[in-house]
Parts: C-alpha cells; structure tokens; sequence
C-alpha cells in the first residue's frame, strides 16, 4: 500500500486537492494521528488539523494510476 505525505496550507489548497482526488475511480484516504478521512470530502479535511502532515492512502493497485495521482498532488508533497 503507497502514502504520500502531503501538506494543505490553505483552503485553496484543500479545494486543489479535492478537486484532483475526485477526478479518480477509487477509494483515497487521508489520515492524521487516529482520524482517517476520504480524500475526496472537502469537510472532512476541514475537519482536520491542517498544521501537521497528512498522509494520503490510495486504495488502488493500479501502478500507472498511482503515479498519475503522485504527478497531481505534487503540489502537496512533502
């Protein structure tokens, strides 16, 4: 299973990174601490404490789709 650790600065941010995450077919989660989210939820990232690094769990097996995603998160990657 890939991670990505990412950071979300600013809500333009959150919404960049919603908007991408929505476009794929499966599950991604993004988790902080004990909390785990769907990437795809803009009020769940709300939710979290976007001061720390997340890390983003890609639900999918597919190599050539996890490095599209790497490719549109870059932005975000830390």
């Amino acid at each position: 299973m890939k991670e990505i650790k990412v950071k979300l600065t600013t809500i333009e941010s959150v919404k960049n990174f919603v908007e991408k995450t929505s476009k794929y077919p499966f599950d991604i989660d993004v988790t902080s601490g004990r909390y785990v989210i769907d990437a795809k939820s803009i009020m769940g990232l709300f939710s979290l404490n976007l001061e720390n690094v997340l890390t983003v769990i890609p639900h999918t097996t597919d190599e050539e789709s996890l490095k599209k995603l790497e490719e549109d998160l870059k932005e975000f990657i830390v």
